[in-house]
């Protein structure tokens, strides 16, 4: 049965580096990485302007009893077809991305650890916990740089729904958390102690 490592934390935290310094770590055949984001929910029916409009960061915007049951088959060693996200159009691809059972799956999204169902999926739970300020300047440089959004789309929406829902409901998940990480990828001692322990997993 695959381990299943939830990695959360707010918007420009480093949660994706380390997600990434996890998989990156362990042999190919051994990990798969889902990212919860990446359900967003599709929204054929409104326009462009309108699914700007939306607050992606709320919990209901994502598609999370599809990422479980997804999870569940992949417990029970069942390949899956995972959707794609396009941020730019803000709508799902055509194409799926399928995963294979591995020993150790890693999810990671701001609010993974936001709805009870999607925690009892999780194994190990890991909060990378970054100062705010540091969090938005990634967010700024990185939805201008990879989702070709301007300065004042990004402002405006952090105002208005990032900062709001980070308050209520990413903040708080962090009590869920087995193991806090301050400072993400960057904090080598914490990374260390928990590769080793999925690499220990790995090598049973």
């Amino acid at each position: 049965m695959a381990y299943v490592v939830g990695v959360a934390g707010g918007t420009g935290s480093g949660k994706t580096t380390v997600a990434e310094t996890i998989v990156a770590s362990l042999a190919p055949e051994n990990v798969a990485i889902i990212q919860h984001d990446h359900y967003y929910r599709d929204r054929p029916d409104l326009t462009y302007e309108q699914r700007c409009e939306l607050n992606f960061d709320h919990p209901e915007s994502l598609e999370t009893d599809l990422l479980v049951s997804h999870l569940e088959k992949l417990k029970k060693g069942e390949a899956v077809d995972t959707p794609v996200y396009d941020f730019k159009t803000h709508r799902r691809a055509e194409e799926t991305r399928r995963i294979e059972p591995r020993e150790v799956i890693v999810v990671e999204g701001i609010l993974v650890f936001v709805e009870r169902r999607l925690r009892q999926q999780l194994d190990l739970k890991l909060f990378v916990d970054t100062p705010s300020d540091i969090r938005v300047f990634r967010r700024i440089r990185r939805d201008i740089e990879k989702r070709g959004r301007t300065f004042e789309s990004v402002r405006e929406q952090y105002y208005a729904t990032v900062r709001p829902m980070h308050l209520q409901f990413v903040e708080p998940s962090k009590s869920y958390a087995d193991l806090i990480i301050p400072e993400g990828g960057r904090n080598k001692v914490a990374l260390d102690l928990i590769l080793a322990k999925l690499q220990a997993i790995t090598a049973a």
